[in-house]
């Protein structure tokens, strides 16, 4: 008769639990879970599968496990277990573990894994950008520096030819880069040996995509999904809204840094079409920045708020979780409150807090790969990936 041998990996399920999925071995395997999840598929449930892999440390088998990504984390599989194990919580920690180690540099993930690592993580970029400024200030004759008309100009400082746009740009396409071989790592990972059968007819991946994007970016539709799920009897604050303001508010803000840049750079060959910053409040690519920061804000704090709300009984909240918040909601203070300072004429307050500006956006983009926020392009890819196969 054949044998079936299973190797444990006790470390993995140390770290799934350090991670947030502390409770995973209350599961009895009752599989109230993979019933009440709206989202999980007739032929491959999930979180029950997961909960039995998680509790006997199968490794290999959540890091090729598409599944573990579409999870939007509503929490009915949490509501409603019976035994308080939290299959939710253990399919972020799962998907925590697994892109902290995912891709090279691992000691990023492994800083980022804990709240003691975020020291050395703000140290590099802080020590970075007082560099940056002392040898401007040295150039320039003062630390904090006005115009020959008195005005508050951050890029006398912080020049944007070769300080802000050189380091950013290689700060962002090597984050891209990084999280790219991530991608293309998991996507090895989610292929099984053999061959697969494609169930329906075959489409371009980038239709797939496309769709993905329709349903899980541009109109959110996954999150109303799971809230007509079960009817747990505990109180539901829907992330919808919250995460919509929060995509259209980064989108806008990125359109407004393409419309900028490309001002600045084109501006130097076709003088027409040249962006001077500041920009006057009631310069359109201005207001557009202003009203894209105000969604920033607002889509923060609906979602700390029902974070804080959230019943810790049914549903933790893991370091992954507040790091990502704090560092966006760092990113989205700093940028408002510069611009106050230099309104009101207050140069020293207004230098240190652009400074502390640039620090957190260089971070929330270099760490992208190791955070929840590259978790977005690992779900989107696991998303496309079950599609191509016939999994809608």
């Amino acid at each position: 008769m054949a044998q079936c041998v299973i190797k444990p990996d006790l470390e993995f399920v140390r770290e799934l639990q350090e991670s947030g999925g502390d409770s995973l071995k209350k599961c009895y395997q009752c599989a109230t879970c993979s019933v009440a999840c709206p989202l999980a598929p007739a032929n491959a449930p999930y979180p029950r599968k997961e909960m039995v892999w998680a509790s006997w440390g199968l490794k290999d088998k959540l890091m090729g496990d598409a599944d573990l990504w579409l999870c939007h984390n509503c929490g009915n599989c949490s509501d409603l277990c019976p035994r308080g194990a939290k299959p939710a919580d253990m399919m972020s920690a799962a998907r925590n573990v697994i892109y902290r180690d995912l891709v090279e540099p691992k000691s990023i993930g492994t800083l980022m894994s804990k709240p003691s690592g975020l020291p050395v993580l703000f140290a590099i970029p802080a020590l970075l950008w007082l560099v940056i400024w002392a040898i401007r200030a040295s150039i320039v004759g003062a630390w904090f520096p006005r115009t020959f008309d008195g005005r508050i100009v951050f890029g006398q400082i912080f020049y944007g030819d070769y300080t802000i746009d050189p380091i950013f740009m290689l700060t962002f396409f090597g984050a891209l880069f990084i999280i790219g071989r991530g991608v293309v790592k998991l996507w090895g990972m989610f292929k099984p040996e053999g061959t697969l059968t494609v169930i329906g007819q075959k489409r371009c991946w980038l239709l797939h995509l496309w769709d993905v994007l329709w349903d899980e970016v541009i109109t959110h539709k996954k999150f109303s999904d799971c809230e007509e799920g079960p009817n747990t009897g505990k109180t539901h604050y829907n992330r919808q809204f919250g995460h919509l303001l929060l995509v259209y508010s980064f989108c806008i803000l990125a359109f407004v840094t393409a419309i900028v840049a490309g001002g600045h750079w084109i501006g130097k060959i076709w003088p027409v079409v040249s962006i001077e910053t500041p920009m006057p409040l009631t310069f359109p690519v201005k207001l557009l920045a202003n009203l894209g920061a105000l969604m920033l804000l607002a889509g923060l704090a609906i979602l700390t708020v029902r974070r804080w709300l959230q019943n810790n009984k049914n549903h933790g909240s893991s370091w992954h979780d507040w790091y990502l918040l704090g560092i966006i909601w760092a990113v989205a203070l700093t940028g408002v409150l510069s611009q106050c300072f230099r309104l009101a004429d207050c140069v020293v307050p207004a230098f240190m807090v652009y400074y502390l500006h640039l620090v957190f956006v260089w971070m929330l983009f270099a760490y992208l790969p190791w955070t929840k926020l590259g978790h977005f392009v690992y779900r989107t890819a696991a998303l496309v990936y079950v599609r191509m196969y016939g999994r809608g």
